[in-house]
C-alpha cells in the first residue's frame, strides 16, 4: 500500500508539471481527440502530450516495457487513471492499436510483430483500422470473399471491406482472408496489411448524418509478407472472435458520454423549466433519471471486467451484453436529447440555430448505426443467448 500511495504521488506530481494546459478540458469535438497516426494533423500542445506519455509508455500503462509500454500493475494503472481524472486530463492517444489489435497481439503474435508493432501503437506512430466486414458478408462474417493466395513468402490479396472505419485515416489495416475455399469457418486466416502500399484505395461512405468515418476498401492484387500473418493459417476464426471481444467492450466504452449526462439536465432547464426555473414535466424527469441510472450501472459494471482483464482474465462472451446495452442506451440518450429540444433540435445548418442545436439530429442520426456497427443488436442476443445463458440453438 505504501508502494502505491508513493506512486500515486509521483504520478501526480508529474502529470500537474508535464501536462499542456489545453490537455486540462475536455475536447470540444471529435477532432480534438488524439488517434495518432502518419496522416493525422494535430496541434502542438496535443503532439507533446502524446510523447511525453508515450515516453512514459502511459498511453498503454499496462503493456510490458519491452514493448513500450508502462510495465504498470493494474492498481498503479488504476490510479494512474484517477489521477489524470483529478487533472481533467484527455487521454494522450486513442484507437484500435490500443483497444484492439495491440492486446491481441500481446496475446497471440510471435515475438516479430510484438517488436515491431507494439512500441509504434504504443507512440501514435501508427493509426490501424479493421478489415472485416464485406459487401456480402455482413452478419454472416465466415462468408467473405477477399482471397489472399500465397506466392513465394507473400500472399497475394484480392477483394473488398466495407463500412470500414476511418480507412481512409489508418496506416495498416487487420483483416481477414480466404486462404483455403473448400471450408467456410477453417478457411479464414487473419493478416496485417500496409494500406499504403500499390492496390490498396479507399472510399468514404457518406451518411445520413453528414459525416463519412465509413469506408469502402478495395484491394487488388496487394502483397502482403507471409510474415503478417498472426497464428496460424486457416486458425484465422479464432482470432477474429476474440479481437470481436475487444471490439465490443470498446464500443461500449465508448458510450459512457459523461459529459451528456450533464447535457442532458442542462437542455431540460434550458427549453422545458417554467418562469420559476422548474422542470415541471414528471415524464421528463423520470426519463432523465432511468438514463443516468442505467448509465451508471453499465459503468461500473465495465469498470470490473476491466479490472478483471486487467489481472489476465480475457474479455469473454460478456461483451455483447455491454455492446448490446451500451449502443441501445446511447441511442435512448440521443432520442430524449432531440425530444427535450423541439424545433431546435430540426437545424440542419444556417442561423437560428446555435452550433450545440446543429449537432443534435446528426447525432441522433448516426447513433442509428450504433446497434448495427460492431455486429448488429440480434447478433449479440444470439450470442448472449448461446454463449452466456446455455440456451438451445
Amino acid at each position: 500500500m505504501a508502494d502505491l500511495d508513493a506512486f500515486r504521488e509521483d504520478a501526480r506530481r508529474w502529470l500537474d508539471a508535464n501536462a499542456p494546459a489545453e490537455m486540462r478540458t475536455p475536447p470540444r469535438s471529435a477532432d480534438e481527440v488524439c488517434w495518432g497516426g502518419k496522416k493525422g494533423t494535430y496541434p502542438a500542445p496535443t503532439l507533446r502530450w502524446l510523447a511525453a506519455m508515450a515516453e512514459r509508455g502511459w498511453t498503454a500503462p499496462t503493456w510490458p516495457r519491452e514493448y513500450g509500454g508502462g510495465g504498470l500493475t493494474p492498481a498503479e494503472a488504476k490510479a494512474l487513471r484517477e489521477e489524470m481524472a483529478k487533472l481533467r486530463l484527455r487521454p494522450p492517444l486513442i484507437g484500435f492499436g490500443l483497444e484492439m489489435i495491440g492486446p491481441l497481439l500481446l496475446e497471440t503474435g510471435n515475438e516479430e510483430q510484438k517488436r515491431w508493432h507494439l512500441s509504434r501503437i504504443v507512440r501514435g506512430e501508427i493509426r490501424w483500422c479493421q478489415g472485416y466486414s464485406e459487401p456480402g458478408a455482413g452478419s454472416d462474417l465466415a462468408g467473405l470473399q477477399t482471397k489472399a493466395v500465397r506466392d513465394g513468402d507473400d500472399y497475394l490479396l484480392t477483394g473488398q471491406k466495407v463500412w470500414t472505419s476511418y480507412a481512409d485515416k489508418a496506416d495498416w489495416m487487420f483483416l481477414l482472408v480466404r486462404t483455403d475455399t473448400s471450408v467456410k469457418h477453417a478457411g479464414i486466416t487473419f493478416m496485417l496489411m500496409d494500406m499504403d502500399v500499390p492496390g490498396v484505395s479507399v472510399r468514404p461512405i457518406k451518411l445520413i448524418s453528414g459525416a463519412s468515418p465509413f469506408c469502402e476498401t478495395f484491394i487488388e492484387n496487394v502483397r502482403v509478407p507471409a510474415r503478417n500473418v498472426v497464428g496460424a493459417v486457416n486458425g484465422g476464426w479464432a482470432i477474429a472472435k476474440m479481437l470481436l471481444r475487444f471490439e465490443r467492450n470498446m464500443i461500449a466504452d465508448v458510450f459512457k458520454e459523461r459529459e451528456d449526462r450533464s447535457r442532458l439536465v442542462t437542455m431540460a432547464h434550458r427549453y422545458l423549466t417554467n418562469e420559476n426555473g422548474r422542470l415541471d414535466d414528471p415524464i421528463v424527469r423520470d426519463r432523465i433519471a432511468q438514463i443516468e441510472i442505467d448509465q451508471l450501472c453499465m459503468d461500473l459494471t465495465l469498470a470490473r471486467s476491466r479490472e478483471q482483464v486487467k489481472i489476465g482474465r480475457p474479455p469473454g462472451p460478456e461483451t455483447s451484453i455491454f455492446k448490446l446495452y451500451g449502443t441501445e442506451l446511447n441511442q435512448r440518450r440521443r432520442e430524449l436529447m432531440v425530444q427535450i429540444a423541439g424545433p431546435q433540435a430540426l437545424g440542419w445548418d444556417g442561423p437560428g440555430f446555435t452550433p450545440d442545436e446543429l449537432g443534435l439530429t446528426r447525432d441522433w442520426l448516426r447513433s442509428r448505426g450504433n446497434t448495427i456497427e460492431g455486429g448488429t443488436s440480434e447478433i449479440q442476443l444470439n450470442i448472449i443467448a448461446k454463449n452466456v445463458l446455455g440456451l438451445p440453438d
